[in-house]
């Protein structure tokens, strides 16, 4: 399934802070839904729409094991946030190069 066919984006998926939560835990490793929803106050349902969103943005993918469904990470399309971040580095390079010929140029 290509970018243009996602119902989320990889933007849209990591703009709530639970599901950043949640990928950091499926970084860890591969954990089925009931183990993912013990680290939240919210209900095992609303884990599991958070899960669907990952899903459609493929971020991570849940295969079943017997009556569990055990999910992992696949962040391939994080790249996608990666080289969009990478453009704005440059900016940011700048202003630290800027501050630090402010700062050298106080202590002389």
């Amino acid at each position: 399934m290509g970018a243009s066919a996602r119902k989320h984006d990889v933007f849209q998926a990591i703009a709530d802070p639970t599901r950043r939560e949640v990928l950091r835990l499926l970084a860890e490793k591969e954990r089925p839904i009931s183990e993912i929803s013990a680290h939240f106050p919210i209900s095992r349902t609303a884990i599991s729409k958070h899960l669907h969103i990952l899903s459609e943005a493929e971020l991570v993918k849940g295969k079943k094991a017997g009556r569990e469904r055990i999910y992992h990470l696949q962040p391939e399309p994080l790249t996608e946030l990666k080289q969009w971040l990478s453009y704005y580095e440059q900016f940011w390079n700048n202003k630290l190069q800027k501050l630090k010929y402010i700062v050298e140029e106080e202590n002389e």
